[in-house]
């Protein structure tokens, strides 16, 4: 006969596998339903919103009606937020001129942004809004936090590409030149 804290041990963790995969499963359903909520934002006006820059000037979200705005909610705690910034930076000098703006709105403290700015040489503007910025960017259809979370909103105010995650040089320079 069979050892039955043996049958017992091998019921339990196939019951944990089992409901560790549904787990999984829910999750992945909600990382495509938070998908599926962003990009329901292309094409609608952009929010307005206003919060303090790096110098505690409240900036306010149609200061830069007109241009081409790249919005970018990030933390310097974030690997994919940090791994993109140098791009965002050469993207940010290579059209400006054009008028293309970059904001970058972080999820974090002053201090820790100040020098995080200072080490990857940020030149655009950057607000600081910690639990407001999440706020923001859930109305920009960020429904479950993601960061990095880039908009990118065309010269007539309108929501016109959304990324999840890091955004790579080449879907910012393809969504850039469409709105040129």
């Amino acid at each position: 006969m069979k050892n039955p804290v043996r049958i017992a041990a091998y019921l339990a963790m196939f019951i944990a596998g089992m409901w560790g995969g549904n787990l999984l499963i829910k999750q992945l359903s909600n990382n495509s339903e938070g998908n599926q909520v962003a990009q329901a934002m292309v094409h609608r006006p952009a929010p307005e919103f206003t919060l303090p820059d790096i110098n505690g000037v409240v900036r306010n979200s149609h200061e830069w009606d007109g241009k081409v705005l790249i919005l970018n909610f990030w933390a310097t705690w974030c690997p994919p937020c940090v791994k993109e910034t140098p791009t965002f930076v050469d993207l940010q000098e290579q059209y400006a001129a054009a008028g293309v703006q970059f904001v970058g709105i972080a999820i974090d403290k002053k201090d820790a942004v100040l020098e995080f700015m200072d080490t990857y040489g940020v030149d655009y503007p950057m607000l600081i809004g910690e639990d407001d910025a999440i706020n923001i960017s859930k109305d920009y259809g960020n429904r479950y936090g993601a960061l990095p979370y880039t908009v990118v909103i065309n010269r007539q105010g309108q929501i016109h590409f959304v990324q999840r995650g890091e955004m790579t040089r080449e879907m910012a320079e393809k969504n850039i030149k469409q709105l040129l």
